[in-house]
């Protein structure tokens, strides 16, 4: 079969795997759009109108670093990990922690911080983490870590590993946000945000 020329280059616009990367669509657009439920101090809320939070002061230098501005969408559990599934956000920073569920759906960044499950239900009084299935159930369902394994049982001092779920397959996207990540915390800027809202340097995690 013979092709004119013209329609040669046509036919990789065809191609199923011949999609926009994430990447050059948030830096065409010159914006990261930023899923949260705002509705959980110290991690995001609102004070007034105005959003604030370690994860909202996080968002604004991640995005900054990546030479774009942040654009932040209030949201509930039951649209925010389908929103950025579909599309429709580019991440969530949410205090997500990473499970093998969800590493079946998104990738993720490289953590961001490491908050032990007592430290978020305190902070969260409309929901406690009181047992096992509650856990499970959230978004802050906890990676097993070194000594702990929560499949198996419920424990406050479990450490969560915290980061950011983006669609899979957007390698240069997951670079571009993973090197943003690491200069703050090079130069310290995430360490001292953690410091602020926490009392802590939850960026490391706890030995």
């Amino acid at each position: 079969m013979r092709f004119l020329p013209g329609l040669l280059l046509v036919l990789p616009l065809l191609s199923p795997l011949a999609h926009a990367e994430l990447f050059d669509d948030v830096f065409d657009r010159g914006e990261l759009r930023i899923a949260l439920e705002a509705d959980t101090p110290p991690f995001n809320f609102k004070e007034g109108d105005k959003l604030t939070g370690f994860e909202v002061e996080l968002g604004e230098l991640l995005a900054r670093e990546m030479d774009v501005r942040a654009s932040f969408i209030t949201t509930d559990d039951s649209d925010l990990l389908p929103g950025v599934e579909s599309g429709k956000y580019d991440v969530a920073i949410n205090h997500i922690a990473v499970t093998p569920e969800l590493r079946d759906r998104f990738d993720f960044s490289t953590p961001y911080s490491y908050s032990s499950a007592r430290l978020i239900a305190h902070k969260q009084p409309k929901r406690l983490l009181s047992n096992l299935d509650t856990l499970k159930g959230s978004q802050f369902a906890a990676k097993p870590s070194e000594g702990v394994d929560l499949r198996s049982r419920g424990d406050s001092k479990a450490t969560l590993t915290l980061a950011i779920p983006f669609q899979k397959g957007n390698p240069a996207f997951k670079s571009s946000l993973d090197k943003a990540l690491e200069r703050i915390k090079a130069d310290g800027r995430l360490t001292a945000l953690s410091e602020k809202w926490f009392e802590a340097d939850t960026s490391k995690p706890t030995k």
